[in-house]
């Protein structure tokens, strides 16, 4: 029997620990042969003109992808990396080293099916076959106790179902030693200049210096759960916004596949054998559950979690004010919790989920604006973007996901104060009013005229004063979601 020549393409998929289509491959003895593709589409701009993939999302994955070169030549393999257009630059490969099948994980949302759609039919006209996998959640389809079509729209019911009545399978063994790869031209990985990006400098005031690839990520686990044993205290301290341990940050790694949540799902079984087993071990799995169910409806809805009117089909006349927009991307509303999270992602690439859920309310309940163009802001900048899970959110925080409960919005004000209480992150990212004490801090606009000259802050000149009036904006929009469910 001659031996087979596989090729693995590698996407949302950039490890070696836990990789179905390697791993089986490697099982079949084949000559592997691993690619990667800058898509030129990613490097474009969106619908509303942001840079689809931004600079800190470009350097997190250029280096994620040179980590990953870096594991396979310690291997004995190496990687194939091309610019373009994946369903040409890969199917011209497989013609030219007469590869017999390509193996990948597949994805659920529409871009990346399209890719999948046209190198299929690329690979059909050739003679190469290809087999697909699933790869990104804890739970596989075939161990769902529903099928996709049946999947709960509740999160709540999803998860006791799954918890219930489905297992969670192994990592699957990594590979120890990979053959060489035939003679071809190995290609370079580009530079950001050379995907038309300024490389960003890192800004100390971050949260944390990520840098791509699966090694840091199981350095990132390393010392999370082992070194500095934070794991245990994670459901207390996940709602923070300050300092590299307050969550545990495996979302930038997760979101394109350098580590698989099965891989840290087994570390968190070890953590409760030898550590301790507590709420805290089972919130972090819980959050992967999370990540599970917007994939999920992802693959049952499909193109519906971009619609305007969202999962439940809600037609509401969303503002596409630009002015507005344009000082929530810049944090300068006034309201110095969203200001501070909207620097901190327009700085870094990162914002912690409270803040996440706080601005994407600010946007969508007290101004009115479009959604879309808050999700596409997202996609465009943060390091963990993720599709299924950030359209999924956005969906939920906007009022027309599959789990929304009506008009719900983040009280900005008792947020502030209840999740930063003496002002200590508002003060970190708002150099402007870092004489204003404690709580005083989340409410500039209460300062008198005296309080504004004694701390150095005079409100319409160096911080804003409120865009809107919180609760008469609440009000507004509320009037104008239900008049859109009337």
């Amino acid at each position: 029997m001659t031996q087979k020549t596989i090729i693995i393409w590698y996407r949302n998929d950039l490890r070696i620990k836990d990789h179905e289509p390697l791993y089986r491959a490697y099982q079949e003895k084949a000559n592997i042969i691993p690619i990667y593709c800058f898509d030129s589409r990613q490097f474009t701009t969106t619908s509303f003109g942001f840079p689809k993939t931004g600079k800190y999302r470009a350097q997190f994955l250029v280096e994620s992808v040179a980590n990953l070169r870096q594991s396979l030549q310690k291997l004995g393999s190496n990687l194939i990396v091309r610019q373009g257009l994946p369903e040409q630059e890969v199917s011209a490969i497989a013609q030219k080293l007469k590869v017999d099948a390509i193996y990948y994980h597949e994805e659920v949302t529409a871009e990346e099916l399209t890719v999948e759609k046209n190198l299929q039919q690329a690979l059909s006209s050739i003679g190469v076959k290809y087999n697909s996998f699933w790869g990104s959640t804890l739970y596989l389809p075939e161990d769902l106790p529903f099928a996709f079509n049946q999947i709960p729209e509740l999160f709540t019911n999803f998860r006791k179902q799954v918890e219930k009545k489905s297992g969670i399978e192994e990592p699957l063994p990594t590979p120890t030693k990979l053959p060489s790869i035939p003679d071809i031209e190995l290609g370079k990985i580009p530079t950001l200049a050379e995907l038309n990006l300024e490389t960003p400098t890192f800004d100390s005031r971050a949260v944390l210096n990520f840098q791509g690839g699966e090694t840091p990520a199981l350095e990132r686990l390393n010392h999370y759960f082992w070194k500095a044993n934070c794991l245990q205290e994670y459901k207390e301290t996940r709602n923070g916004m300050l300092g590299a341990d307050y969550s545990s940050k495996f979302s930038p790694w997760l979101a394109i596949g350098c580590i698989s949540p099965r891989y840290i799902y087994d570390q968190v079984q070890q953590y409760q054998t030898e550590i301790i087993k507590n709420n805290s071990t089972y919130w972090l799995i819980f959050e992967l559950i999370w990540r599970d169910f917007f994939r999920f409806i992802c693959a049952k809805h499909g193109n519906k979690i971009f619609y305007l009117s969202g999962l439940q089909g809600i037609d509401i006349p969303w503002k596409e004010d630009w002015q507005r927009f344009q000082l929530w991307q810049e944090g300068k509303t006034g309201y110095p919790l969203i200001d501070a999270n909207m620097r901190e992602l327009a700085l870094t690439g990162f914002m912690s989920n409270r803040g996440r859920q706080n601005v994407a309310s600010f946007l969508t309940k007290n101004l009115g604006i479009n959604w879309k163009m808050g999700a596409e802001w997202f996609e465009s900048l943060l390091i963990d973007y993720d599709v299924c899970s950030n359209w999924g959110n956005w969906n939920y925080t906007a009022g027309v996901g599959n789990d929304a409960r009506g008009f719900r919005y983040f009280n900005i004000s008792k947020q502030s104060k209840d999740y930063d209480p003496q002002g200590d992150y508002v003060r970190h990212w708002l150099p402007e009013l870092t004489n204003i004490p404690g709580k005083k801090v989340h409410e500039p606009w209460k300062l008198t005229q005296e309080e504004q000259k004694r701390y150095g802050v005079i409100l319409g000149v160096n911080y804003p004063r409120p865009i809107v009036d919180f609760f008469k904006s609440v009000k507004a929009n509320e009037a104008i979601y239900n008049q859109a469910l009337a």
